[in-house]
C-alpha cells in the first residue's frame, strides 16, 4: 500500500533561498499527501562539505524517505552511499538520494531535467555544434543531456582547464571519441561565431552573482542560448540574447523537471510536470516560458 506521508529534506551550501521546497510540498499538497521538505544547510549547520556522508546517515536513521543533494556536495556524496544509478554513475555526480530498504541509492534528475526542458523549449534549433561554459556539477549534467538530445559535438570551456578536459574526456568515454571537446574562455570568440547554440552552466546572472558570463557582442541572432540559472528567470544573459533576436531557454524547466522526476523518486508517484513548471514561473516571480 502506497504512502502518504514523507521526510525529504535538501542538503547544500547557502540553500535558504531554494525553491524545492515549495515546488515539492506544493505537488505533494495537490495529491492529498502529508510532505514536510526541509533544509539542511552545512552554512548554517558550520559543518564542511566533507560531513555530507554523515548527514546521510542521521537523516537515513531518522526516518527521512530520500534527500536532494546539491552544490558542493554532488560528487562528494557517491562514497558514502549504497549504490547508484546508471545515469549517477556515468556522470560522478548525485543529486537525489533514496533510502530503500535501509540502503542509500543515488540518483541524478538534473540530466533528465535539462534533457526534458530542452525537448520542451528549444525542440528545433540546430545541435551540430555546442559551446557548453561551466564544468562543474551542474555542467557535466547538462553536456550529457545536450549529447543525449542528439548535439554533434559539445566544446566545454572551463576558467579551470583541467576540469574542462576532465569533463570532455568523461564524455567521450560515454558518447564515443569526437563528441566532446575543450576550451579556456580565451577561445570563446572564435568558438561562438561558429556555433549553433551556447548552454551556460555558470553561477554568474544568479541574483547573488549580478552580471554577463561573457561580452555582449560575442553574442548574435543565429545562436541560440540556454541557461541553468533560474533565480532570476530571466537574467542579464537571456535578457540580452533576447534583445538581438537569439532563441532562448532560461533555467525554470530545468528546476521544475529535475524536481518532477526527484518527486517520483521519493514517492513512487506520477507528479504533473506542466503543474510544477507553472509553480516555478510563479515563484521565482515570472512566467517560465521560451521566446
Amino acid at each position: 500500500m502506497a504512502k502518504d506521508s514523507y521526510l525529504v529534506g535538501l542538503i547544500g551550501a547557502g540553500i535558504g533561498p531554494s525553491l524545492s521546497p515549495a515546488l515539492h510540498e506544493r505537488e505533494a499538497d495537490r495529491q492529498g499527501l502529508r510532505y514536510l521538505y526541509r533544509l539542511i544547510d552545512i552554512d548554517v549547520l558550520g559543518v564542511p562539505p566533507e560531513a555530507v556522508g554523515d548527514l546521510v546517515r542521521s537523516a537515513r536513521d531518522l526516518g527521512f524517505d530520500g534527500l536532494n543533494i546539491t552544490h558542493p556536495c554532488k560528487q562528494l556524496v557517491i562514497e558514502h552511499l549504497d549504490g547508484l544509478s546508471a545515469q549517477a554513475e556515468a556522470l560522478g555526480a548525485v543529486n537525489t538520494v533514496v533510502f530503500e530498504g535501509g540502503r542509500a541509492v543515488g540518483h541524478n534528475t538534473d540530466v533528465t531535467g535539462f534533457a526534458a526542458s530542452f525537448a520542451r523549449g528549444l525542440p528545433d534549433v540546430p545541435l551540430e555544434r555546442v559551446v557548453q561554459l561551466g564544468a562543474g556539477g551542474a555542467g557535466a549534467a547538462v553536456a550529457h543531456a545536450t549529447l543525449t538530445l542528439g548535439a554533434g559535438r559539445v566544446t566545454v570551456v572551463d576558467a579551470l582547464a583541467d576540469r574542462a578536459a576532465a569533463l570532455a574526456a568523461s564524455l567521450d568515454r560515454h558518447f564515443g571519441a569526437g563528441r566532446a571537446d575543450h576550451a579556456t574562455p580565451d577561445r570563446l570568440p572564435d568558438l561562438l561565431a561558429a556555433a549553433d547554440g551556447i548552454v551556460h552552466a555558470t553561477p554568474t546572472g544568479m541574483a547573488a552573482h549580478p552580471g554577463l558570463p561573457f561580452p555582449a557582442e560575442l553574442l548574435h541572432p543565429g545562436l541560440w542560448v540556454a541557461e541553468v540559472v533560474y533565480r532570476p528567470l530571466e537574467t542579464e544573459l537571456l535578457h540580452t540574447a533576447r534583445a538581438i533576436g537569439c532563441a532562448t531557454l532560461d533555467g525554470g524547466g530545468m528546476a521544475a523537471f529535475q524536481a518532477a522526476d526527484a518527486f517520483r523518486l521519493f514517492t513512487g508517484r506520477e507528479p504533473d510536470a506542466t503543474r510544477m513548471l507553472a509553480d516555478i514561473g510563479e515563484l521565482a516571480g515570472a512566467v517560465t516560458a521560451p521566446k
